[in-house]
């Protein structure tokens, strides 16, 4: 999956639900992000492999709801 489309995906998801999904810090291998105070790490890749997108995904159902995004 590209690094683009999952950011895209998970940003609309989170203006949807009304909440705040912006980048804490940028530094090294990973960009770090945060989903309304949930910390995500994503990696700097333009290609990112398809379970890592999946786990990413995974992290954002505690705040986006189960299977928000399937």
């Amino acid at each position: 999956m590209k690094r683009r489309d999952l950011l895209r995906t998970i940003r609309a998801a989170a203006h949807a639900a009304g909440l705040e999904f912006e980048s804490v810090r940028s530094r090294g291998a990973h960009e770090v992000f945060s989903l309304d105070g949930l910390t995500i790490p994503v990696p700097r890749h333009r290609e990112i492999a398809e379970g890592t997108a999946r786990s990413i995904l995974k992290q954002c159902e505690a705040k986006l709801g189960k299977d928000w995004w399937r």
